[in-house]
């Protein structure tokens, strides 16, 4: 018999810090003792699980999560920042730097601590809050920083001996690949003065000379970049952006997707849609990817390695993508400035599931049995009707709580497990039975004014939205999906075709009527073909050039003015009949 887990969701807020008990029971985990403080700043899991730290303005707690025995605890008062180490051996805190009044340098606030013994490993300056936790293999064999634009590399978590540097011009960030070793590094080092930023990969400790590198990417129009490695880590998704869209297009800046391969294959993402690009995930199983990007409606579409449409989710209110620990399931949802409109997705099959609405939300997250989902509205990005919902991905609304309206909740999260813990099941269609009624809002109705409300109503979008689409080839076809070169290509050449089938049918329908029955009605100039295409053409405009003239004569005739140059082309006439005459007896 399979073991059963038990989720918790820790919830950090102005009433305090307590723990949930996630599906099915929802009800305030006892065995976590309620930290009722206003002061929480910060928590932290374990990557199993099995850890949970959190600050309370006081100190740093270390519990185990299923006893909820504390382990240890570390004067750090001030951290506003947690992380463990992925074995559990380290827990990194970080607090606000700051410099004496009389202006000497301050006391170094990253701190990182063996949770084991309680004793502080090492401390440093780190200023900045943005990347301030060193990044670790998964293993731990490995531990790396940035410090002033190179890399310092520490090994099994001996930091006082600095194993390996990584040195270029300016690297600006760097990220250590998933999963087993070896271990393969991303760096980003910006342009300046005229040259383009790169993305370049190394494999761990191979930084030496010009040949070194795994692959290397260069584009121009980058203020920052986003390094993406896939699970199985032969890859990254580079979403480089710049500040400002100098064209005036977007508020947003400009965006553009690379990838990059660790066997040195590298490409520029074709997204279909100019615009924004809003997120950009990885499936779990490493061979495919999503983007969501256009201005809105946004597209979605999932790509191969290949960087080929694989399915085209067409267009819609969306700005975030998340699929499932797993990867059968794909959530494209619109939070934000959006309404909080979910589509979930069968990825196997790319069939639509399910369409709920999580109204204002600022998080989403999948739990990690892959069956069930948080959404929350958190402060201080919305202060009001702060709370979390937990969802079955088939639409079902499982939970709903509220924090009364003069408190606030800050942070809510998911207990995460190892991968392969839960086993993925087969995809449901049906929505699972809830005592709660369907979330959905009744949808806002559009103002009218007095005179047009006793009439139908006429619907009236800005924007129809685009389909979905399977970009796949159909089986029994190996051709891709063809650029709008060679689409257009090939609709020149089409159109070719059909002239060309189109003249052939003129010929012998000229041919057929020659051979008609007495009986059928004679045009004034019988139809001949010469078997010349040139004399053809020339028997062809001058029978045009008489037609227009008889034209002309019924005209006269019923009384009306005609011009002199009208009046030339009918003195004509004799001379053209002489030379269609000769012209069809080969004269």
């Amino acid at each position: 018999m399979a073991p059963v887990y038990f989720f918790t969701l820790p919830v950090r807020g102005s009433e305090g810090l307590y723990m949930v008990n996630g599906p099915p029971s929802f009800t305030e985990n006892t065995a976590f003792q309620r930290d009722s403080g206003k002061n929480c700043k910060a928590v932290a899991f374990s990557k199993d699980g099995s850890l949970f730290a959190w600050c309370n303005g006081e100190k740093v707690n270390v519990v185990n999560v299923t006893s909820a025995e504390l382990l240890c605890s570390f004067d750090v008062p001030k951290a506003v920042c947690l992380q463990f180490s992925p074995k559990n051996n380290v827990l990194a805190t970080w607090q606000a730097y700051t410099t004496a009044k009389d202006g000497t340098a301050g006391v170094p606030n990253l701190q990182l601590h063996d949770v084991k013994t309680g004793k502080c490993l090492k401390s440093f300056i780190q200023k900045k809050m943005q990347n301030w936790c060193p990044c670790w293999a998964d293993d731990e064999s490995i531990c790396a920083r940035n410090v002033n634009n190179e890399v310092h590399f520490f090994e099994n978590n001996n930091f006082n001996t600095i194993a390996n540097k990584l040195h270029l011009q300016k690297v600006n960030d760097f990220v250590l690949s998933p999963g087993a070793q070896p271990t393969k590094v991303a760096v980003y080092v910006p342009g300046s003065k005229g040259a383009p930023s790169f993305v370049r990969l190394y494999q761990y400790p191979n930084f030496g000379g010009p040949q070194s590198a795994l692959a290397n990417k260069s584009f121009f129009k980058a203020d920052k970049v986003t390094m993406l490695w896939n699970k199985k880590a032969t890859a990254v998704l580079v979403i480089a952006s710049t500040e400002v869209d100098k064209t005036g297009a977007s508020y947003y800046g400009e965006q553009t997707l690379h990838y990059i391969a660790t066997n040195g294959e590298s490409a520029v993402v074709q997204l279909p849609k100019n615009g924004p690009i809003y997120d950009v995930v990885w499936n779990p199983n490493s061979v495919e990817f999503c983007a969501v990007y256009g201005f809105m409606p946004a597209k979605a579409t999932v790509f191969n390695l290949k960087c080929d449409p694989v399915f085209d989710f067409g267009t819609g209110p969306r700005n975030a993508a998340y699929y499932s620990p797993h990867g059968h399931i794909l959530v494209l949802a619109g939070f934000g400035n959006l309404r909080g409109q979910m589509e979930v997705w069968d990825v196997k099959n790319y069939k639509l599931i399910s369409k709920p609405v999580a109204s204002d939300s600022t998080y989403f997250a999948w739990c990690p049995d892959g069956e069930h989902i948080v959404t929350a509205t958190c402060a201080p990005r919305l202060r009001v009707s702060n709370g979390y919902k937990i969802w079955h991905y088939t639409g079902s609304l499982l939970h709903n709580y509220e924090v009364s309206s003069n408190e606030e909740m800050w942070q809510v999260s998911w207990q995460p497990f190892l991968d392969g813990v839960f086993p993925a099941k087969a995809v449901k269609y049906q929505a699972v039975p809830s005592e709660l009624p369907s979330a959905e809002p009744k949808p806002a109705q559009a103002y009218r004014p007095p005179a047009l409300r006793n009439k139908p109503v006429t619907s009236s979008k800005l924007h129809e939205d685009e389909p979905p689409q399977n970009m796949k080839p159909q089986s029994g076809s190996s051709d891709k999906p063809l650029s709008k070169t060679a689409l257009k290509n090939q609709r020149k050449h089409e159109a070719k075709k059909a002239a060309k089938q189109e003249a052939k049918a003129d010929a012998n329908q000229d041919s057929t009527q020659s051979s008609a029955s007495q009986n059928a009605p004679r045009s004034v100039v019988p139809a001949v073909t010469s078997g010349d295409p040139e004399v053809d053409k020339k028997i062809k405009n001058l029978k045009k050039k008489l037609k227009a003239i008889e034209q002309l004569k019924e005209q006269a005739a019923a009384g009306k003015q005609l011009e002199k140059n009208q009046l030339e082309k009918i003195q004509k006439e004799t001379a053209l009949l002489q030379e269609l005459e000769d012209l069809e007896l080969g004269l």
